[in-house]
Order: C-alpha cells, then structure tokens, then sequence
C-alpha cells in the first residue's frame, strides 16, 4: 500500500505540473471513450446485420423444407395409413442429405422432422430417430401452438467430446391430412461466432491504434507549445533569483516567437528599472548614511548648548525658560531620530551584526517594562507581566531584543489611551515568545502589516505623546528578522492591537510556529502575575 500511494502522490505532483501530461492525459481519455463508443456501436450493428442475414437465410431453406414436405405427406391417406411412419423417415433423410450437399450455401446444419402430437411421437418413437438434437422447451411451445416460422438462439453439446457450440434453432409447422408435425434446422453459428470475434478484434486493435496515434499526436503539438513556456518559466525564475541578463530564444516568426521577443522586451525594461532602482536606493543609503554621520558632529555641540541653556533655566523669564525647554526636548527628539537612520542604514547596507547569548527572556521584559515605567506613569497606563516562574533562555543579542520590548511597549503606551498594557510570555521545547497587548485606539486588520513600514502612521493627525521617529516598529521586525524570528500584528479599531515576537531558542534554528496565539483575549487578572506602574 505504502508503494501506492507513493505512486498517487507522484502521478498527482505531476498531473499538477506539467501541462503536456493534462493534455495528453485528457486527449487519451476523451479519445478511449469515443473509440469505445463507436466501437461497441459499429460492432454491434455488424453483429446484428450478420445475424439478420443468417436468418433470413435460414428462413428460406426452412420455409423450401416445409414445403417439400407438404407435398410428400398430403399423397399419403391420412394419419391411419401405415405408410406415414415410413414416409415421415424419408422426409426426414432426404432433407438432411439435401442440407449436406448443400455446403458452404446452407451451411451445415441438421434437420429433424417428427409428429407434434406427443402420443404419436411416443408410438413412433422406436421406429424414429428423434433424440439427434436437443429441441428447446420454449421453441417447441412456439411452433406447436402456432402456424409461423420461430427460432431461438442455443448452446447444444457436441456427440464426439464435452464442449458445447452456438446453434440458431429454427422450426416450422407442417399441418396435413396425416396430422400435424414439426420441422426443426439447426444452424451451426460457430463460423458466424469466429468471424463476430475476428471483427470485434479488428475493430478494437484499429480503435487502439488511432487512440495511440491521436495522443502521440496530441503529445507532440503540446510539446511544440508547451517547451517555450517552460523555457520562459525557467528563464522568469533566473530572472527573479536577479540573473537579469537571461533572456529567450526567438526562433521564427510564429506567435510563440512573439511572445519571446516581447518577453525579452520586458525583462530588458525590468532590468533597465531595477538598476536604476538599485542605483537609487543605494545613493539614498548612502545619503542617508552620510547625513547622519556629518550631522552627529554639529548635533553633539547643539545639545551641550542646549543643556547648559537648560541647566539654567530658571534664571530665564518665563518666555526664554520656554524656548530652552522646548530646544533641549527638540535636540533629544532629532537626536534619536539619528540614531534611528543610522540603525536603519545599517540594516539596508547588510551591516547589521547579530552578537547571540544566552539570556533569560524574562529579565529582559523585565528591564524593557523598567525603561518604559515613567512613559507608563504620565500616560496612567498599568503594565502587567504573566511569565513563566522557571527561565526561559535563549541565545539573542540582549540589546536588540530590549529594543523590540522597549518600542512595543512604547507604541502600547502611546496608544492604549491610559488603559492596561499586557504582556504574555511562553516557551517551547523550540521557541519563546512574548506577546504585548493595548486596549486604546487599535489598528485595522487590513493594517497588520503596513503598520511596520517606516514612518507609517494610521491616524496622522494624531497627537503623538512620546515623540517617536516612526521607525521603532520597522527596526524592530528588523531586529527579529535578524534572529531568524517574527514580528507579527493583529488589531481591531477601537478594540485595541497586540503584537507578537517569536524567537527561536538557539541561534540559526528556524522556526515553524509560535507558542503563544496572535489574536485577541479577555483582559486579563493574573493574580501571580507582576504588575508595574513605573
């Protein structure tokens, strides 16, 4: 069984890859059927027409015998006359060695005459060889209850061995003054049946071979189409793995050689828009590098004004002691702002290293809710822990994963309107992860996974609390990429959004589910659970 479906699973792997196999396959179906169709519909009327022939023969030499004996029993003087019996004998001879000399005409075939009224027939039955072949029940009923012609269809057994052969039985009523009798011939069907088989045979062969030849046909015209279209498949596919000079051979100039060269046309366009691309998102790095850098330099030497302005403002008026604060909130804004798109750059330049360690899971929440507790307490927002009691280690770069906590749980905050902030935690034998739920202003579903593209904001204008950059959720599902993990959303507007980290226990494992579910639950009240106000 195993060998089986073995074989199923491959033949349906292949039924759903290749083109040529539906078609063929489809081709020699369809054909099978027809073929079978026509073939049981012609073989079956040169079955019929030859079995109406042979009994139209078959009537004429039976009606030629009745007849013949008409004529012999109406001299005799009726059924009393002791020439009867005699003449009946006769009658009986003569028509058998006139059906053997008739030969190939006629056929071979036996003829038995003898009394219809059963009396009679037992009385003449010692002088009468009326045991030459069997007559069957139902013909007899037929020919002694009617004056026409009846046949019937039999199998009767040979008097040299075992074996039974096809007879067509026909018989006839004789009605003289001498009394009434039945003529029966018995027509050999053996040749008939040889010649029906050879038929069915030549027919069926025949119908094979042009299903054979229609599929070949079949194959060979799919083929002719279907081999360019694997060629642009494959050449698509090299195409996308960024093998951009691949292109197709044109031969001729049939609608497959347009196809190829209009193929060839779009890949040299897609080529020529993906360099330029290419050309341009890395001038923006670059640009984006080099900004960040050269303004650190500037940046550094404005904050050092702004907190000396800042550290004394309270000798300022009231107006001036405003604009300090504002200077020294704004300097702190743009500067994480900086270090954003140089966090950013490195990630687009395939600079960012990833410094894995052994780390339990549940001291880093624990830092990442210590770091968001002042944030937490301005906004009124609870934040509570359910975590496991035993450590849940893995090997993670601690300050990338504090990052992904601390904006999570950021963004929760700044959205969860002074509602709780919930954080769940489970491990596998595989996996940890860490879920972060609000009960603000929520996300669409439709959102879930615009929401970490950078500077995306569902509601624009939105007052924002904490003054972010609009990046934190981009570098955060770049942070988890970068372990091998996910970072995934769910949300629903005005219900709230949760937000699910996966990371794999050891570095370099991949990951093929998670242990906690992303979708929403009841507010939580955990008793064992650790709750933080900041």
């Amino acid at each position: 069984m195993r060998w089986l479906r073995l074989g199923a699973s491959r033949a349906l792997r292949l039924w759903r890859r290749s083109l040529q196999v539906r078609i063929t396959t489809t081709t020699l179906l369809i054909c099978g059927i027809i073929v079978l169709v026509l073939g049981f519909v012609l073989i079956k009327q040169i079955t019929n027409g030859l079995l109406d022939s042979k009994i139209r023969s078959a009537s004429e030499e039976v009606v030629s015998g009745q007849q013949y004996t008409l004529q012999q029993l109406q001299t005799l003087g009726g059924p009393n006359d002791p020439a009867v019996q005699n003449a009946v004998s006769q009658i009986d001879n003569a028509l058998s060695s006139s059906a053997r000399n008739a030969g190939a005409d006629a056929g071979e075939y036996g003829v038995l005459l003898k009394p219809a009224d059963p009396q009679l027939l037992a009385a003449w039955s010692r002088q009468l060889d009326t045991s030459r072949a069997n007559v069957p029940a139902e013909l007899a009923d037929k020919v002694t209850n009617s004056d026409a012609l009846a046949y019937q269809y039999t199998r009767l057994a040979s008097k040299i061995d075992a074996s039974t052969s096809p007879y067509l039985v026909m018989g006839a009523p004789v009605v003289t003054d001498s009394g009434t009798f039945a003529l029966y011939y018995f027509f050999p069907l053996s040749e008939l049946q040889t010649t029906i088989t050879l038929v069915q045979n030549a027919v069926l062969a025949t119908g094979g071979l042009l299903v054979l030849l229609v599929v070949g046909l079949a194959a060979l015209v799919t083929r002719q189409v279907v081999q360019p279209v694997r060629v642009a498949a494959r050449t698509a596919e090299r195409l996308s793995a960024g093998l951009l000079a691949e292109r197709m051979q044109v031969d001729g100039e049939d609608d497959l050689a347009r196809l190829a060269t209009s193929f060839n046309q779009m890949a040299g366009n897609l080529q020529r828009q993906i360099l330029a691309l290419e050309d341009l998102s890395r001038l923006q790095r670059q640009f984006t590098s080099d900004v960040s850098h050269e303004l650190r330099t500037p940046l550094t030497t404005i904050r050092m004004a702004a907190e000396v302005l800042h550290s004394v403002r309270s000798d300022f008026d009231e107006q001036t002691r405003r604009s300090a604060e504002l200077l020294y909130n704004e300097v702190e804004r743009f500067e994480l702002l900086l270090t954003d798109l140089l966090e950013i750059s490195r990630y687009d330049a395939g600079f960012a290293v990833l410094e894995s360690e052994p780390h339990d899971l549940r001291q880093l929440v624990n830092r990442a809710v210590g770091a968001i507790a002042p944030l937490a307490a301005r906004a009124g927002s609870m934040v509570r822990i359910d975590q496991p009691r035993s450590p849940v280690v893995a090997e993670v770069d601690a300050r990338r994963v504090e990052r992904i906590l601390r904006n999570l749980l950021g963004n929760a905050v700044e959205h969860g309107e002074g509602r709780p902030v919930e954080i769940g935690m489970a491990a596998n034998a595989d996996t940890a992860a860490v879920t972060v739920r609000d009960y603000g202003v929520g996300i669409a579903p439709k959102d879930a996974e615009t929401v970490f593209d950078r500077f995306w904001r569902a509601d624009p204008s939105r007052a924002r609390q904490t003054g972010g950059t609009g990046l934190g959720l981009s570098i955060a599902r770049e942070d988890a990429h970068l372990h091998g993990g996910w970072l995934q959303a769910y949300g629903e507007t005005g219900v709230g959004a949760v937000f699910r980290l996966t990371l794999p226990l050891r570095a370099g494992d991949e990951i093929s589910e998670s242990p906690l579910p992303l979708e929403f639950g009841p507010p939580s009240s955990h008793p064992s659970a650790e709750v933080s106000r900041g």
